[in-house]
Formats: structure tokens, C-alpha cells, sequence
């Protein structure tokens, strides 16, 4: 019955059987894929030691996955040592586990881990593994619904650090993007993992580490990816390859996933330039008319926010603003150094890769910080480089910070607002 309730569209129901909230984090950078939420009544600034802590796991097994948060439910990958990945359902009263499913085997690389973020859509949701496991996964209780490689399937060619992309769900197509020649990304049914099309990006390209979007601009609906060689733009319709933009294109870490704004497309390999185009119809396709490309600007593996014109986002000396039309910068401060942000009521949440939390107003006026804290019982990072990567998360009045195998959520709503 739910099943059919869904295709239909007659109703959306959460993990518990009780409709979604608008307030909800459901995917990858949350509602609008854009790390952006709808949500109000929020504290507008913190105590000196930080919000309220509700609670505190360490037992949620390794991985750098962002989680996803639908009704009572929380919803991450983690992986026990190289061999076992899993997506695993928590409550949202105490992190404790509801279930665990196994997706595959760890993807190889030299930081191994789980770093997908599972799509909840209805009473389903999609998770790709760091070995291109790619699962529906029916949420109430864990069971596959069905399930593919992405390499044995199509040919795939993750990066150097394996596979790392959210899905996208787009109405009743899942897209993902397995990397290769023959099908650099591809939409599926999502009811059943048919294959709907395949699209063969010229000259192939492995699948990077970034998450497509969609976009409307130039007169098509495209799906917007960042891969190893550079930004492309698929008609969503058929798979056509549409453009590319190889200008940010300057190391081996293409993780920032896209952020698209008034018909541009703002996009910065880790540690490299910021470049904007704007996407035009150009006959029976779309160019990419290059706006500004320059150093300086928020390139930092936690993406940016754009909100009411202006970019907020990380680079190597910390948080800054600047004018996504122009790319000129408004305000730079070192904040908690590099790190991940989401946006939620006016403000800015920041999780540094030292493990730090900050929370910033939203004005390209001036840095004003709001509030920081460091979660309690830090986990310890192997060497090598790792880092607190998770990005932030900021539903139905919580925040969430996952840093490896420990996850913390915090009371940010403000007891004085009706909810």
C-alpha cells in the first residue's frame, strides 16, 4: 500500500509513518541541495559554552558521511575497517541504532572510509558505497529493495579516492555518476534501477568526488557535475552532453559540489580558483560563458552557500563573503579555519576541520560571529592528513556534527520562537 500511496504521490511519509517536516535534511546539503535551509526559530546567538548538547554517540562506526535526517530518523554510511560499509537508520531522541544494512566493501584508497550521504525519498532512500554499491534501500526496517556496481555495471572510473558522491533524486530518476567512457553518469528508475539513459561525456572522465545538481538555465533542464577534468552540463531528458568547464580544473580534489544562482554556476577545485559561468542557449545546445575566474575564493573540500546574492564559503585562510556576480570579495576572517558550512534563520553554521563549531550572521557587511564551541571527547585522527570533513546539519531544531565514529546534536531552537 505505502508503495503505491508513493507512486501516486498521494502522500510523503517519514521513517515513522509521520509526514515529512519542511524541516527536514533529507539528502546531501539538504532540501534544495543546496545547503540552505527553510528553517526559523532558531537561536540567533549561542552561550559561551555552546548549545545545549542532547546527546552524544561514538559507537556509529568510522566514515567522513554526512547525515540525513527524515521524521525520528537519522540516516549515515560508516564502515568497519576495509572490508564492511553499511547505511545505518538512528533515533533522533538518543543516536541510538535502529538498523544497519551491509552495501559492499570499502572502495580502495589511501583515507578509507564511508563518505556518501544516503537521499531519503518517501519511504525509501539511495546510498552509494565507496566501492560504487550503489542500493535502494527500503527505510522502515533496512531491506534492499534493489541493488548495483557502478563499476561491474557501467564501467566506472572513481577517483584516486574512490567513490564519494550523494545520489540525486529528481522526481522518479536517480542519477549518479559512475565515471568512465561509456557512462560518465547515468539516470536510473527509481523504482527499480532500470537504466533510463547512459551519457558518455567525451573523452570519459573519472567520477571525481562532487554531487550533481539540477539546473535550469539556457533553456533545458540539465544535470550540473563536477568530474576529475572539469564541470559538465547533461540534458536531463536524454543524457546529451551539453558543456564543459575545465577552468577550476587544477588538482586531483574536485570535491565542492556546484552551486548554481540566477543562471550561473559557481564551482572551485579544493584548494584551487573560483570561476563563475553563466549557461546560455546556444541553437540545440547550452555554452558556458566564462564570468570571472580567480584565486582566493571559497575552495575548501566544505562547499559555500549562496544567499541573496553573495557566496559565504572557506578557503585556506578561513570564512569569507563575496559578490557571486562579480566574485569580488567582501569580507574575509580566520573563523574556525577551513571547514564546512550550512545555512539556517540568518546564520551560518561552520564545522572546522580542526573539529571547532562557529555560528556567523548572514551579512555581507561585516564578519559577526554568533557563538563557538569544540563538541566534547574529540575523536583522534589517524595520520595522514584526515580531518573533521563532515559537514554540518541543521534540522527540525537540532544540530548535528559527525566527526569519524562519533556524532553529537545539539538544541538550536530558540525557546522563545513558536514553532
Amino acid at each position: 500500500m505505502k508503495r503505491l500511496e508513493l507512486l501516486f504521490g498521494i502522500v510523503f511519509l517519514g521513517s515513522s509513518g509521520l509526514a515529512a517536516s519542511a524541516a527536514d535534511w533529507p539528502q546531501w546539503r539538504g532540501p534544495q541541495r543546496n545547503g540552505v535551509s527553510p528553517e526559523t526559530g532558531l537561536l540567533k546567538e549561542w552561550p559561551k559554552a555552546g548549545p545545549k548538547l542532547l546527546w552524544q554517540v561514538a559507537d556509529i562506526d568510522y566514515g567522513y558521511s554526512t547525515p540525513s535526517v527524515a521524521g525520528d530518523r537519522i540516516y549515515l554510511l560508516s564502515n568497519r575497517g576495509k572490508t564492511d560499509e553499511f547505511v545505518q537508520s538512528l533515533s533522533v531522541h538518543n543516536g541510538k541504532q535502529v538498523w544497519s544494512t551491509r552495501l559492499g566493501k570499502v572502495g580502495p584508497n589511501n583515507y578509507p572510509g564511508a563518505r556518501s550521504t544516503p537521499t531519503v525519498d518517501g519511504n525509501f532512500l539511495y546510498a552509494l558505497g565507496s566501492d560504487g554499491d550503489l542500493a535502494c534501500v527500503e527505510i522502515t526496517v533496512g531491506k534492499i529493495v534493489w541493488q548495483k556496481n557502478l563499476r561491474a555495471e557501467f564501467g566506472g572510473k572513481p577517483g584516486y579516492w574512490a567513490y564519494a558522491e550523494s545520489p540525486l533524486v529528481d522526481g522518479d530518476v536517480l542519477v549518479c555518476t559512475p565515471g568512465g567512457s561509456q557512462a560518465t553518469l547515468v539516470a536510473l528508475n527509481k523504482e527499480t534501477g532500470a537504466t533510463l539513459w547512459k551519457s558518455a561525456v567525451p573523452g570519459g572522465d573519472q567520477s571525481a568526488y562532487a554531487s550533481t545538481i539540477v539546473v535550469e538555465a539556457g533553456g533545458r533542464k540539465q544535470y550540473v557535475q563536477f568530474l576529475q577534468k572539469g564541470l559538465v552540463g547533461i540534458d536531463a531528458k536524454n543524457g546529451q552532453f551539453l558543456w564543459r568547464y575545465k577552468q577550476t580544473t587544477k588538482g586531483l580534489a574536485n570535491i565542492p559540489t556546484p552551486i548554481v544562482y540566477d543562471g550561473a554556476v559557481y564551482t572551485s577545485g579544493e584548494g584551487a580558483t573560483g570561476g563563475l559561468v553563466r549557461l546560455k542557449a546556444a541553437g540545440e545546445t547550452v555554452v558556458a560563458e566564462p564570468v570571472y575566474l580567480q584565486r582566493g575564493l571559497p575552495s575548501a573540500i566544505g562547499g559555500a552557500v549562496v544567499v541573496e546574492g553573495h557566496l559565504y564559503g572557506a578557503n585556506s585562510k578561513g570564512l569569507l563573503c563575496v559578490d557571486f556576480a562579480t566574485g569580488k570579495v567582501g569580507w574575509q576572517d580566520k573563523c574556525v579555519g577551513v571547514g564546512s558550512v550550512c545555512c539556517a534563520d540568518g546564520r551560518l553554521f561552520v564545522h572546522g576541520e580542526n573539529g571547532a563549531v562557529a555560528l556567523v550572521e548572514v551579512t555581507p557587511e561585516a564578519y559577526r560571529e554568533k557563538g563557538r564551541f569544540t563538541p566534547p571527547d574529540q575523536p583522534k585522527h589517524p595520520t595522514g592528513g584526515v580531518r573533521a570533513w563532515a559537514y554540518p546539519v541543521v534540522a527540525n531544531g537540532r544540530l548535528y556534527i559527525r566527526d569519524l565514529g562519533t556524532l553529537w546534536c545539539y538544541d538550536v531552537q530558540d525557546p522563545r520562537a513558536a514553532r
